[in-house]
């Protein structure tokens, strides 16, 4: 029977960044993954959906570049080449976790784990003993109970990715992040792209000039978006809705994910009252010691950088160094469209409602040489401060690279500056970041 210092049940970003963190403060660990190392974000997630909207960039570029003198055509779409592209992007970064396993001596096991006994976990018919054990098994796609979805051939969003032909006509169920870069990746490489919501609207994670910006950009290109829907039934070649019905040849479900916790609920692990997630206590240990949990598993945003830095945290309680949770205010989230929309911390109607005395000022993107010299003068900058000590509470950014540009006020908020602070920076022209100096002007002024 081999033992371990820590093991770590999800080879996700959550997983491999904690593994990684405990062998180099002197652990002796092992990462269970039953399905592909990297997890959702690497092989049907964050990393594929990027590949996939640079496809669309190339496309829109040579179109936008046509409007002024650059003629261009379009002739053919290979979209078997472009998912070979994919392929190589994730198998890249596939090998560069399995390298960073072996440089850091972690032993990598592939199969489906259980907690047998306290300290001991079943794997591919070996028993581990271990000290610790760190769960960060992800998510799965959530299918919502659609009347005839049952008899449908569909995509979830971890099919999607192994999709080899382009379809003439996708309609997307769903209207959230994920659905939303689906079809911005999707619309210019010549797809005929339908996105049905049943929420009020689409994006309402998203700040509502940034959501209402997206949804006018989605309808420019084409693209049919209908917010709350009503779905009647779905059949083989059709979504039929109470008032119209809509065509495929190809059908994606984006509705959302849920937590995997098959591990957790044979192993008597506490759910929270939900009965959704594994509750946890702010050092992310559940109700078994030694057991702890991240990422999806426990709720919050569910994002590959947030269960990274839950796991380093996590292995920081274990190695005896307790640390504060993840900050929710300090973590930054991206919708990357085209623009980009990017925000983190506390919205106007959040921080009002936390008794600040609010203060809002944002610059347009039509304000800002470079972004009118590139073309991209569609977007804002917003920052959100209140009066009496200039703290910056949180920030929206609407346009291109607006997903880099947000960790520059993040950053300066983390660090507990100020407006003030910010103001001070001399930053370069022509830049888009000039907008953001303009910003922090306007509010230390105002």
């Amino acid at each position: 029977m081999t033992s371990y210092d820590v093991a770590v049940v999800g080879a996700g970003p959550g997983g491999y960044i904690a593994a990684i963190h405990a062998a180099q403060l002197g652990k002796k660990v092992v990462v269970i993954e039953k399905k592909d190392i990297g997890g959702v974000c690497l092989n049907a997630g964050c990393i594929p959906s990027k590949s996939y909207l640079k496809h669309s960039h190339w496309a829109l570029a040579a179109k936008e570049a046509s409007q002024f003198g650059i003629a261009m055509e379009i002739k053919d779409v290979d979209f078997p080449r472009l998912v070979k592209r994919k392929d190589r992007v994730v198998a890249t970064l596939q090998g560069g976790i399995r390298q960073l396993f072996k440089s850091n001596k972690i032993t990598y096991i592939e199969g489906e784990a259980s907690l047998t006994k306290e300290r001991q976990l079943s794997v591919a018919g070996k028993t581990i003993m271990v000290k610790d054990i760190l769960l960060a098994m992800g998510g799965h796609p959530f299918i919502p109970p659609i009347n005839g979805i049952d008899k449908v051939k569909y995509l979830t969003t971890d099919t999607f990715f192994k999709m080899t032909d382009l379809p003439q006509k996708l309609v997307i169920i769903g209207g959230g992040i994920i659905a939303v870069e689906l079809a911005f990746a999707m619309q210019p490489l010549g797809v005929d792209v339908i996105l049905l919501e049943v929420a009020p609207d689409i994006l309402l994670t998203e700040d509502e000039e940034a959501r209402k910006i997206i949804k006018q950009k989605l309808q420019s290109m084409g693209i049919v978006v209908k917010s709350g829907v009503k779905i009647k039934q779905v059949t083989p070649k059709q979504v039929q809705l109470t008032d119209s019905t809509y065509e495929f040849n190809q059908l994606l479900v984006a509705t959302g994910r849920r937590a995997n916790l098959e591990l957790a609920k044979k192993a008597g692990i506490t759910l929270d009252e939900g009965q959704r997630f594994v509750k946890v206590d702010q050092h992310y240990q559940t109700s078994l010691p030694h057991v702890y949990a991240i990422g999806d598993l426990i709720g919050g945003y569910q994002l590959a950088h947030v269960a990274s830095a839950e796991g380093i945290i996590a292995v920081d309680t274990i190695c005896g160094e307790k640390q504060a949770p993840v900050a929710q205010r300090y973590i930054p989230r991206c919708l990357y469209t085209d623009p980009e929309v990017a925000s983190f911390g506390l919205s106007e109607t959040q921080a009002a409602e936390k008794g600040f005395e609010v203060v809002v000022k944002s610059a347009p993107y039509t304000s800002n040489g470079k972004a009118i010299a590139g073309e991209e003068a569609t977007g804002f900058v917003k920052i959100i401060s209140e009066k009496k000590y200039h703290e910056i509470l949180g920030a929206v950014i609407v346009g291109s690279n607006a997903t880099e540009m947000i960790h520059t006020i993040l950053a300066v908020s983390k660090a507990e500056g100020t407006v003030d602070e910010l103001d001070d920076v001399i930053f370069a022209h022509p830049t888009l970041s000039e907008l953001t100096g303009e910003v922090a002007h306007m509010l230390e002024n105002s």
